[in-house]
């Protein structure tokens, strides 16, 4: 008998017993759309747009980034699923679209059931929370490509919208507020730097704890996404918001930075809100100036959200109703520079 593909590390009945086994976690975060079953070439999605006059799809693709290595050494997979629809769906939410469906993408070396499972329930939970659907994806058995134990992912989530409430910052103006919306951590961004201090400078163990931090490092870090669907969701069609940032790669720096039209400058009120032990503790440790944590870290705030200056009260109001903790962090100005000063970061 020949050489099979399963000898060459690819397990065909594997996966097709893997997508059998993951179907309960997916069949839960069915909506009212999703038309088919799991296992097709394509994932079917019937939106309702019922009454839309100009109805607009809005897409995006994003990733967890380094942040795998730490939940692969610590054998915790759950939460990165969360961050994956986290980091897809909060970018969909801010443009005033509300995620329909939700697809992933594994690649691994060798597909592990029991590690995988637990990747797509994190992914299922996340789904649930965007309040979209979970309507298929790839599982991708590459040995050779990667390691023994190593899996990458990938998101992938479409979203719907009115035209006319499309959110996208042309309308900031000299005056608008900037509120900021609580994160959960370090998020998804920036793990590059934090795994240089912590495991290269500081030659730690993910058991090991620090002062200030109710966790363990390695839990610290492996703290999921937040994600701000229902968030945002609480203030469409209350609120006259001209723009909403997620603050991702690049930080509260470049993430309000690239909203702002020609000639408008942000600036950031550091002392305006709590910053988390543990950016303290990761700034500390390498030594990190202000400027760098704000274009690197979300630094304890997750969303950015700018609005009329008269609108302040109605947001931070209605986001504490609904068991937030929003603080105004800034104002939309016209003077221009990036300078850190006394507690102020002034970008355009």
């Amino acid at each position: 008998m020949g050489i099979t593909y399963k000898d060459s590390g690819v397990d065909i009945d594997k996966a097709n017993l893997f997508v059998k086994k993951i179907k309960e976690d997916i069949d839960s975060t069915r909506t009212e759309g999703v038309m088919g079953e799991i296992g097709g070439f394509g994932g079917f999605f019937r939106p309702d747009i019922a009454g839309m006059k100009d109805p607009i799809l809005v897409s995006s693709t994003d990733g967890v980034g380094t942040k795998l290595i730490i939940a692969q050494m610590m054998g915790v997979h759950k939460t990165v699923g969360i961050d994956l629809v986290a980091m897809v769906a909060n970018d969909i939410v801010v443009t005033g679209a509300l995620p329909l469906f939700f697809l992933d993408y594994i690649a691994t070396g060798s597909l592990n059931e029991g590690v995988l499972s637990d990747v797509i329930s994190g992914i299922a939970g996340g789904c649930i929370d965007a309040e979209c659907a979970l309507i298929g994806g790839e599982t991708a058995e590459m040995p050779g490509f990667y390691p023994e134990g190593k899996y990458d992912l990938c998101g992938f989530s479409v979203g719907l919208v009115e035209r006319e409430a499309v959110i996208d910052g042309s309308r900031i103006k000299a005056g608008d507020a900037i509120v900021g919306v609580s994160s959960s951590g370090l998020h998804s961004n920036g793990f590059s730097l934090v795994r240089k201090i912590v495991f290269d400078k500081l030659k730690m163990k993910l058991t090991d704890r620090v002062d200030d931090l109710v966790k363990s490092i390695g839990e610290e870090l492996l703290t999921p996404t937040r994600i701000y669907v229902k968030t945002v969701k609480s203030l469409l069609g209350k609120v006259d918001i001209h723009a909403i940032s997620h603050i991702t790669g690049g930080g509260l720096v470049d993430n309000i930075e690239r909203l702002l039209p020609e000639g408008i400058t942000a600036v950031i009120e550091t002392s305006k809100w709590d910053v988390p032990p543990i950016f303290r503790f990761i700034q500390e440790a390498g030594k990190i100036d202000e400027l760098e944590m704000m274009r690197t870290f979300n630094n304890g705030v997750g969303l950015a959200i700018i609005i009329p200056f008269d609108a302040a009260d109605l947001v931070t109001s209605t986001l504490k109703g609904i068991g937030e903790s929003p603080a105004v962090i800034g104002e939309i100005t016209k003077a221009k520079g990036k300078v850190v000063e006394g507690g102020r970061v002034r970008f355009n």
